[in-house]
């Protein structure tokens, strides 16, 4: 199967990631100093290229594309079975403490494409997504995402809560982001050990079921009157506070 993608960043990182780009629209009169260099790192591969107008552009891809689409394989999105598989190999006594992101809901395309690019910054293990109710890799993700999604660990589950507590079972702790009175300071908080991260959805946060399954509940202090942050910030608030405690132990 493949899968449209759009935008500069996107395509650039789709080339260097491999063999993923099969054929690439490219705006035949773009005097885009990035275009021209994109048309350079074209040139250098196989990939099959046509240079169009941009009204063709257009029809291809209704979003802001910059001038360039490309086709690719599509991404492969692991199983809750794999996940289980995956959590023995990240857990063995050799391997470093895995660090999970878990995404409960998240229905916007974009707000999933920026928190996982902001767990490919911090150098995740895995993300953990549910099937229903979540948006899924799209164009639009992949574009925010800037070129995360082809260097994670995907894995796309029927269950969430099923898979947190395989998550549990295999001695990794679980911690859900929540502003719930009993919630712990996430900078008070030992994350140090094997971790995942929970966020919910942008509206409504962690469901119910979810929030029961996690370990502890940690928020994120705030010092405005503004009592809450967008998803994708405070999954990086969250996964870079876990890199901050395990760089200074």
């Amino acid at each position: 199967m493949t899968e449209l993608i759009f935008g500069i960043h996107a395509v650039e990182n789709a080339l260097k990631a491999g063999d993923q780009v099969k054929e690439i629209w490219l705006q035949k009169d773009a005097q885009n100093k990035r275009l021209l260099n994109l048309l350079i790192d074209i040139g250098k591969s196989d990939v099959s290229l046509n240079r169009v107008s941009l009204q063709q552009l257009d029809r291809l891809c209704k979003d802001r594309h910059q001038g360039v689409v490309a086709s690719i394989h599509a991404v492969h999105l692991k199983s809750e079975k794999d996940l289980k598989a995956s959590l023995r190999k990240w857990t063995d006594e050799n391997s470093e403490n895995p660090l999970i992101l878990v995404l409960d809901c998240i229905e916007d395309p974009r707000n999933l494409g920026a928190c996982l690019r902001s767990a490919d910054a911090a150098g995740v293990t895995a993300v953990v997504f549910g099937k229903d109710k979540s948006a899924s890799i799209t164009p639009v993700t992949h574009k925010t995402a800037a070129g995360a999604v082809e260097h994670l660990d995907l894995f796309q589950v029927t269950n969430l809560v099923r898979a947190i507590d395989a998550i549990k079972a295999a001695g990794v702790w679980v911690y859900g982001a929540a502003l719930d009175q009993d919630s712990m300071n996430i900078y008070q908080t030992d994350l140090t050990g094997p971790v995942a991260v929970v966020l919910g959805n942008e509206g409504k946060g962690l469901r119910h079921l979810v929030k029961e399954s996690c370990d502890h509940l940690v928020h994120i202090p705030m010092a405005g009157e503004v009592q809450s942050l967008n998803v994708s910030v405070a999954t990086g608030v969250a996964l870079f506070e876990v890199v901050r405690q395990r760089s200074v132990q």
